[in-house]
This record gives C-alpha cells, structure tokens and sequence, in this order.
C-alpha cells in the first residue's frame, strides 16, 4: 500500500491506443512471463507472503470447515446429553460453555468466512480480473479471522470459553453475574473478527466497482457477486454496531462503566438493540451469497440461463434492505410498544416476498432446463427445499402472538437450523463438488457423491424437523437435561439420531475430498460446460488468471454461440495484454469501460505480522498486561508503516512514470 490504499495518477496512455495495444493473442513466452511475475516464491517465505486471492480463498474455506467440524463436535456431545432425561455427560457450566461456543463457532466462525473463501477465489475469476482490489487487506482480512478463532478457542480447554449464549444477553454476561473471563474472551475476540470483516467487506466492494472486465456492465456481473456485495455493504453498517455493544460490555467489566447496569441507570434492553441490528442483517449475510453460489451453478446442471436475472439481482439488494428494517422481531417479548411490535410484524412477513421470487426463479430455471442429476445439482435442489421450510417457520414466528408462544422453545431452534445450516451448509457442499474442479484439477467421485448428499439430507431432516415438534410440546431453549416426565425423550432420542446420520453425511464428503485430491479424474477448463467466466483458464488457474484481460459482451460468455443472443461476442483469448510488472484493468463502476491500468502489490509478510500484533495486543488486554498490550500496539503500528512505505521493487519494474501511469493499490 502507497501513502493510502489507491493512488491516482494520469491515464495510462497505453489504454488510449486500442484496439492497437492488447489486441494481440498471448503466446507461451508471455505465460511464462506471467506465471514468473504472479507467482509466489517456494517454501515458507511465500506461504505467509502471498496476497494470491485464490490462496487465501482455499484458507478461507478449509479453515472455516475446520471451523464447521469442531462445532458439528460440539453439537453431537450436546445431542449426546439430549438424546434422553437425566443425562449427566456434562455439568451445566460445561453444556454453557459448549453450548455458546458451539454457536459462535457456526454462526460467527464459519458462516460468513466459508462464503468469503468461495468469493475470495471466484470473484476475480468471475469478473475478468487478476486480482482483488486491495491483495494485502484481503491476507491481512483471512490472517486476522484465523488469530480470532485461535483467540476464542485457547479458552475452551482451560474451562474459561464464553458461557452466555452466542447472543451473550446482559445482564447474565455483565460483571455481576458472570465474573470469570469467560464473557472477556468473547468481546474481545468479537471485535477482533469485527475488523477481519470489515476490511474484507471494504475489499469486495472496491473490487465490485473497480475491477471488472471490461464490457462487463452491472447487469452482466454473476448473482454470487450481488450477494456477497449486498452482504458487504451490510457488514459494513451492521458490523460497528456489534463490536460497540461488545466494547461497550467489555468497559463495563473491567472499567467499571453501567452501559447495561439497570441499578447505575444502564438498560439491558440497550444490549438486545446493538446486538440485533446487527445480527438480523448477518443472517442474511450467510444466506445471500449462498443463494448466489445456487444461483449461478444451479443454471449449468439446468442446461439454460437462470429464469428472471434482473428479479434476482432486485430480490437480493431487496432482501437486504428489508432485512434491517425487521431486527426487533428477536425482540417480541421484551415488553416494547404495541405499535412497534406491530411495524416489525409486518416487515418480518413483507421480507418473505424478495425471498420468494428467489425460490421462483430457481424452480422455473429447473422446470424450464433440461436437469442433469449430478451431485452439484442434487445439494442444490434439495437447498431449495430447505429454503422454503426455514422461511416459512420464519414467516409463522412474524406472527407476534404466535412468536409469544413459540419464542425460547426448540421450535425457534429449527428454525434457526434450517436457516443457517440447511440454507449455508448445502450450498456450500455443492458448490465444493461444483468448483472441485476448478480449485484442484480433478473431478470429485459422483457415486460417492450422491452418497453423501441423500445421507446428509435424510440425516439433517430428521435431526432438525422433529426440534418443532418439541418445541410444540413446550421444551424450552438452552436447557442441559430434563425429567422424563415432560414427555420430551422420544422426540430428542430422534432428534440425536438424525444429527449423528448427518454427521455420517459429512464424513463420506470428507473422504472423497481426500481420496479425490489424489486419485479423482483429471480435467480440462471446463468439465461441467458452463457459462460463467471462471470456467474460461485452466483447472486450476495460473497465478496470473488471465494472460489477455478478457472482452466481455454478455452475462453467459462461454455459451454465447448456443444461445445466439444478439448481444455480441465476448474476447476470452485475446484482450488487453499487460506485462510489465503485477497489472490488470481498472474500469468504470457501471458500464466497465477501461479507464486506467491498475498496479498491483507484490507478495508481503506484513499483513500477517499486523495481523499478528494486533491479535497480541487483544490477548494483552484479556490478560491485563496493560504494558505487553501497548507493545504489541507500537509493533502493529511500525508494521503498518512498513506495509505503507513505498516500495522500491514496484518502481523497478515499472521503469518510468512515463510509460505506466496508473494506480497502485495496497
């Protein structure tokens, strides 16, 4: 990063000579030219300096899996001390502790980072570029989300993990009734992730409307991208209001402040609103871009273009916006007004629309195509199946005095399950088996495949559908054993069934990962004969994406000639040709014109050392070494000053100001 992160200088003038400059097809010289420009160095100086977003991607989506298995742990000793009354497998301070970690684990730990990864690697992929926008922020964003986990995980074998719910209520979590460090190691380490996001989300709106190929107008640009932007703008209003509640709540503890003591004039209540604002829209953060992973692959197992594109686009931004504007339905019997109560009822069932015409668009797109039954497609289709159960159990508890009845019961628990595993978890696994390929070279095998689909489905069903049955028989939310006499055992002992079956489901997946790295079939570019530009370079793809910056002149450029839209033909082997030093195409926010050649950072090891030092000094503050914490401070501070210092090795390879003009990002 220069001075800031995007300097402006003059257009380079090399954009004004087209079609003169880039027109040229690139030869093998000028792929090896590439790869020994792109590529990071061997060993481990390249394994903690790469800013190659494809790298971080794949540390994205294998440590968030790591991520899902530990809770997936977690949740199947919780189902152990469940599955009959009167168990006594953990004590309750052990099921607390298990319990909130398992959620923040799922919700915070996994969620949203797994869907950053499949975005880190596709997007550039997806909109022609070579690059994200800022390639350190992007490391410095995965570094961060790693140190934040080991952060809130280190607690856990010492009996000192966070113990109050993922929601962490007050006055439960303040430092009346929960004097441990416990509650310490959670807001600390919740803003620490709270930066993570922010300065990923920051990334993926700038590469959005900066980094486009050109030709690739708004309404060109894949349905992944509009939902992780729309979940992006979203962290970025969302994610403050968290990590001030958390803030808030650590000041509190340790300095002594009443932000949510009601005998010093504090309001409880004040915790729900920060908390809830933030965590209704983080919902559809983890929903959206999965939809979107649907969304885009569904169409190539369909054989046909996704039914209604702009109505897609439309829904998701709507989704969103809606999604703000309904937080106070976690908040139905808190005792607010009537007439608050009943804005936020009608907005919760008004935010089903946008959700509807999702579920449309995909059903038409498989009634209207021609369904190839492949694994990919099977995840997806039966996602959309769990789509609409979630959401209609969403859409009852809208209901105020329906929520009344239901609210803290295991039926909430469903719902919440459906949501946020049915809804994240497989999209997630398809879209693996889906870009496999493409992250590896090989293809996953089909039969086990399917295997691990009809496993996992059958398993999460009768895991999770029977939770509102208990929750209709009045079993409550969060408690760590019961009487037989509730009349609750038959209903768990099912409910524990099912979860250890989808746990089977997991690990025949993880099996033919495994065997699939090794022994799966080769493959070419494109397997799946696809339509999205990703599907463009080789499996896997160069270090550099994309030898020639492609033309692009349709939203399906690989299917351009079956489809005879009279759009154009886009240019994938012959474009804009950039050679000297880390370059790619900078273009217009809306119409993607070419407008300057952006100059990309070289590899570096300082966002891991930023992110390092800042992780310390979160660890000197939980702690209290007050003066350990300042020195991590200082070392974060001379690391980022480090990172900004122009560096010499950039204007090297640009030999003068004359002859490269443009922006030099991170």
């Amino acid at each position: 990063m220069a001075i800031s992160d995007m300097t402006h200088n003059p257009p380079d003038d090399r954009l004004n000579r087209v079609p003169d400059f880039g027109r040229a097809p690139m030869g093998s010289g000028t792929e090896a030219h590439l790869a020994h420009i792109w590529e990071s160095l061997p060993g481990w100086r390249g394994w903690f300096s790469t800013v190659d977003h494809k790298t971080i991607g794949l540390r994205y989506i294998v440590t968030a899996f790591i991520f899902l298995l530990m809770g997936g742990i977690e949740a199947l000793i919780m189902r152990i001390q469940l599955a009959g009354s009167n168990h006594a497998l953990l004590t309750p301070e052990q099921y607390s502790q298990l319990f909130t970690m398992h959620g923040v684990t799922m919700i915070f730990l996994y969620a949203l980072p797994i869907l950053s990864g499949f975005s880190n690697y596709l997007w550039p992929l997806l909109l022609g570029s070579r690059d994200m926008a800022f390639p350190r922020l992007n490391a410095l964003s995965y570094w961060i989300f790693l140190f934040a986990g080991i952060f809130m995980y280190a607690s856990f074998p010492l009996g000192q993990a966070p113990n109050a719910g993922w929601f962490n209520y007050v006055p439960f979590s303040g430092p009346i009734y929960n004097t441990g460090p416990n509650i310490d190691v959670f807001a600390l380490g919740m803003v620490l992730l709270g930066i993570s996001t922010t300065v990923g989300s920051v990334n993926f709106v700038v590469t959005l409307f900066r980094m486009r190929a050109p030709g690739m107008t708004i309404n060109r640009v894949p349905i992944l991208v509009w939902g992780t932007l729309t979940a992006s703008v979203a962290n970025l209003l969302a994610i403050p209001a968290v990590s001030l509640a958390f803030f808030l709540l650590w000041l509190d503890r340790q300095i002594g402040t009443h932000f949510f003591d009601v005998a010093n004039g504090g309001k409880p209540l004040l915790w729900q609103h920060l908390f809830w604002i933030f965590g209704h829209p983080w919902v559809y953060a983890i929903v959206l871009p999965a939809m979107g992973i649907v969304s885009d692959a569904l169409p190539t197992f369909c054989r046909r273009p996704l039914v209604g594109y702009a109505a897609m686009a439309l829904a998701t931004i709507a989704t969103m916006l809606v999604g703000f504007e309904v937080w106070i339905h976690h908040m139905f019997a808190t005792g607010l007004p009537t007439v608050a109560l009943s804005i936020f009822g009608a907005a919760s069932m008004v935010i089903s629309i946008p959700s509807s015409v999702a579920v449309f668009a995909w059903i038409a797109t498989i009634w209207l195509g021609k369904p190839v039954f492949k694994t990919p497609f099977l995840f997806f289709a039966g996602f959309v199946m769990l789509f609409v159960i979630g959401g209609l159990s969403g859409v009852m508890t809208a209901a105020v005095s329906l929520d009344w009845q239901l609210n803290e019961t295991y039926f909430i628990v469903a719902h919440l399950h459906y949501v946020l595993i049915g809804i994240n978890v497989f999209p997630v696994v398809g879209g693996i088996y889906y870009w496999f390929p493409k992250f590896t070279g090989r293809m996953m095998d089909e039969k086990m495949g399917k295997w691990s689909f009809w496993v996992m489905f059958i398993g999460f069903n009768i895991g999770f559908f029977p939770m509102h049955v208990a929750g209709l028989l009045g079993m409550p939310r969060r408690i760590y054993t019961y009487s037989s006499r509730m009349g609750w055992d038959t209903v768990n002992m099912i409910i524990s069934i099912g979860s250890f079956i989808f746990a089977v489901g997991i690990l025949i997946f993880l099996v033919n990962v495994a065997l699939s790295l090794k022994r799966g079939a080769r493959v070419g570019a494109n397997p799946w004969d696809a339509a999205t530009l990703e599907w463009s370079v080789s499996s896997p793809p160069p270090a550099y994406n994309f030898a020639a910056i492609p033309i692009i002149a349709s939203r399906h450029p690989l299917w351009e000639d079956r489809l005879d839209e009279d759009t154009g033909r886009s240019s994938l082997t012959e474009g804009y040709l950039l050679t000297q030093g880390r370059e790619t195409i900078g273009t217009s926010p809306i119409d993607a014109k070419p407008v300057t050649i952006l100059k990309m950072p070289e590899d570096s090891s300082t966002p891991f050392f930023v992110g390092l030092f800042v992780s310390l000094m979160f660890v000197g503050l939980l702690l209290h070494w007050w003066n350990f914490a300042g020195i991590m401070a200082a070392a974060g501070c001379i690391a980022l000053i480090i990172w900004m210092w122009p560096q010499k090795a950039l204007a090297q390879r640009v030999p003068s100001a004359a002859h490269s003009h443009g922006e030099a990002h991170d």
